[in-house]
């Protein structure tokens, strides 16, 4: 029963991250192909045709099948606008925030003793910070531009990839492939990049994987609050931030947009979930 139930178990889980990463992947094809794909112009107003509801509920049109919002602007074109604005935005981000995290864990774990106490006393320091405060202060003091969003989302939550890779490090710095190496002559920066760095891809990946909804969501808040992207740019925030006013009478026009967000979050997190169940699967075996 045991091994006839194991190769099931990985069929669905391959399933599952196979569905979820092609869905994911046609909706980040959408977005940067969004002047090729939208149908409309995302900022072109139309006061006649404003809060029209979706080509499927009376009174819609496929000529605008999300619906339009208060202005007359067409929905799905600045959805597919918005995803290209809000998960350029948290990649952008999240690669800064990884970098200066994974750069920080191995300086703090190949570093020595005052080194290491050094970081993760800064470490200690960042974790006890409120994001949203971070985040304000920053905004408050640099603007609202693209770029200043990028960086204030890319020194929150540095500190887990810095507290992972350093904890990986302190472990694998006394294998023999490392004691090796340095015998050799080998300095701290060739053996991070290729004797640590390359242990810690599946752990590193699933964490990115998994921490990307929560820096997409951030950028969402940040542009639902008015204090990230401004308009008349698309973002997937902004958009459901513009429509709160009109939840009774038009839902569709904050509607829209949260069913995209709350679709690649989930997507995001299938995926990261899957990576980390297999990954598992393979250390056991």
């Amino acid at each position: 029963m045991t091994d006839t139930a194991a190769p099931q178990q990985r069929t669905l889980r391959f399933d599952t991250l196979t569905v979820s990463a092609a869905a994911l992947l046609f909706i980040i094809a959408v977005g940067v192909f969004a002047p090729v794909v939208a149908p409309h112009d995302p900022n072109f107003t139309n006061l006649l045709a404003r809060s029209k509801p979706p080509a499927w509920i009376d009174g819609g049109s496929w000529a605008h099948p999300f619906g339009t919002d208060n202005i007359g602007r067409d929905l799905l074109s600045r959805c597919i606008y918005g995803i290209r604005t809000s998960f350029g935005i948290a990649t952008l981000g999240l690669i800064f925030s990884a970098f200066l995290g994974i750069s920080l864990g191995l300086l703090s774990g190949l570093g020595g003793a005052w080194t290491d106490r050094a970081v993760m006393t800064m470490t200690d320091v960042f974790l006890t910070l409120p994001d949203l405060l971070l985040l304000l202060c920053g905004i408050a003091l640099l603007g609202t531009d693209i770029w200043v969003l990028i960086v204030v989302i890319g020194f929150i939550r540095w500190e887990a990839y810095a507290r992972l890779v350093r904890g990986q490090v302190l472990s694998l710095r006394a294998e023999g492939y490392v004691e090796a190496s340095r015998a050799l002559g080998g300095g701290p920066v060739r053996i991070a990049l290729f004797h640590i760095l390359p242990n810690l891809a599946s752990p590193l990946v699933v964490i990115l994987t998994l921490s990307f909804p929560g820096v997409l969501l951030m950028e969402a808040g940040l542009s639902f609050l008015g204090v990230g992207v401004q308009p008349p740019t698309a973002s997937l925030g902004r958009m459901i931030g513009d429509g709160r006013d009109y939840l009774i009478n038009a839902w569709w026009i904050s509607g829209m947009p949260s069913i995209v967000l709350v679709t690649i979050t989930l997507l995001f997190q299938l995926i990261g979930d899957s990576l980390r169940d297999r990954i598992d699967v393979l250390s056991d075996d």
